[in-house]
């Protein structure tokens, strides 16, 4: 949990056509519909969209949330280059980051000492698996064994009532898969 009264603050950082707003919106829904705690999402496109730089902030709190905009993230999640050199200088001191190491070289000269780093090759996994678009999923599933900031039953609620209609099974094994990474991972 983050610092302030049970607050985590988490920012999702990739590039437009990733499904960067979808994932934090399933993270927020996760946390408000299923866990019962209060979330805000806040979500910035490049000037262009496909493609562009694209970040979600998301903030939950087992209480009322007084300012909806992520200043210091406990958690950061990159999903590019771009998102990671843009990002990592604002992570807390004793945060967690967590990276696609298939698309992003992090720069280990700007990871403070009490930072933890977790990577999994999202992008790869969700190729094997035969949809590409699910990366962010995986990650999600990555992220949750690997923090808990969400209760997995949560996530699995909220992913399915997300997805598109028709993508509900191989979305969730796909959040299965980046799950057991993370348990793997630890």
């Amino acid at each position: 949990m983050g610092p302030k009264n049970g607050q985590t603050e988490i920012i999702i950082t990739g590039f437009g056509g990733q499904g960067i707003i979808l994932a934090g919106n399933i993270l927020g829904k996760a946390a408000t519909l299923f866990d019962q705690r209060h979330a805000t999402l806040i979500q910035s496109y490049g000037p262009e969209a496909r493609g562009g730089a694209c970040a979600a902030q998301v903030v939950i709190s087992d209480g009322e949330i007084e300012y909806p905009y992520v200043e210091t993230p406990n958690l950061l999640i990159c999903m590019s280059q771009e998102g990671f050199s843009a990002n990592i200088d604002r992570l807390a001191p004793k945060g967690s980051l967590f990276y696609d190491s298939g698309l992003v070289e992090i720069d280990s000269g700007r990871i403070g000492e009490k930072m933890k780093v977790h990577s999994i090759q999202a992008t790869k996994l969700a190729e094997e698996m035969g949809v590409r678009m699910m990366a962010n999923i995986i990650m999600l599933g990555f992220v949750i064994a690997r923090s808990g900031v969400v209760s997995r039953e949560a996530l699995l609620k909220a992913v399915t009532s997300s997805v598109p209609k028709g993508t509900e099974k191989k979305n969730l094994a796909g959040l299965e898969a980046g799950f057991q990474g993370g348990l793997e991972a630890g």
